[in-house]
Order: structure tokens, then C-alpha cells, then sequence
């Protein structure tokens, strides 16, 4: 077996291991490219054809598969602990001012730090906000009306 087949097929064990060891669709369209250049190299195709080859198999392979397998694969990804609370509602408990670094919330019954999603914006004690995202130990809001 010829140096170039070789290569191709320790880049396919390469990709394919790196596939199992992420599942997340990040090189199986790379492995796919591979198996063309493989192929390639046995028959007796130039080394400059069988990178071409490569490149444009996992270009279609990721072009023509990856909205499938991203709409399929992972649908039924369930959020689970901080993930879960983007989106949800917080009451503030202590006046939330980014200038000061002052503000919680209140979340299922448990007090966060909190700050506003916009920097200048004071949000008053008993304001219902919306939960965007979580840095840190904090809560980033913005106020409910702002939707």
C-alpha cells in the first residue's frame, strides 16, 4: 500500500475517533472526505487530485447533511440546570444598577445576583424581569416590558 493511502486512512481513524469522542457532528464529514481521497489514492490518482477530492466530498458532505443532522440529531436536547432559566421570570429584590454592581432577583424561590442586560438601565425592587442569559453566579435581565 502506497504512502498516500495510508495517510488517508489514518486521517479517516483520526476524524472518526475524534467523532466518537465529541458526538457532535464536528468531523464526520471530514472522515467522509477521507474515504474519496482513500479511494482515490488506490486507483492511482495524483496526490493534488485526491486533496482536491477530499476537500470538495466534505465540503458536500457538510453542505448538503449538517442542516439535517442539526435539525434531527439534536432535537430533543433537554436543558437542564442553569440552561433551563434563560427565559424565564425573576423578581427583583434589591435595586439592580450595573454602575453601583448592586441588584438580586429572586428565581424559584432563590436570590441571584443580578444585572441589567443594558448597562445604564436602574431597575426598581419589585420589578418582574426576564432571565437572557447567566454569567457567572449572575443573573443578566431586562426589564419584562422590553420583549
Amino acid at each position: 500500500m502506497e504512502t498516500e493511502s495510508i495517510c488517508w486512512l489514518v486521517l479517516l481513524i483520526a476524524f472518526i475517533m475524534i467523532e466518537f469522542a465529541t458526538m457532535g457532528l464536528t468531523t464526520i464529514w471530514f472522515a467522509g472526505g477521507s474515504v474519496a481521497g482513500f479511494i482515490a489514492s488506490i486507483v492511482g490518482a495524483g496526490f493534488i487530485v485526491q486533496v482536491i477530492l477530499f476537500l470538495i466530498v466534505s465540503i458536500l458532505l457538510l453542505v448538503f447533511t449538517r442542516p439535517f443532522a442539526a435539525k434531527y440529531i439534536n432535537k430533543n436536547k433537554i436543558k437542564t440546570n442553569v440552561d433551563s432559566l434563560a427565559g424565564r421570570k425573576a423578581v427583583v429584590t434589591q435595586m439592580i444598577d450595573n454602575l453601583l454592581a448592586t441588584g438580586e432577583a429572586s428565581l424559584d424561590g432563590k436570590e441571584w445576583m443580578a444585572r441589567s442586560v443594558n448597562e445604564d438601565d436602574k431597575i426598581p425592587e419589585g420589578t418582574i424581569v426576564k432571565v437572557i442569559r447567566i454569567s457567572g453566579v449572575k443573573l443578566i435581565v431586562q426589564k419584562e416590558m422590553e420583549e
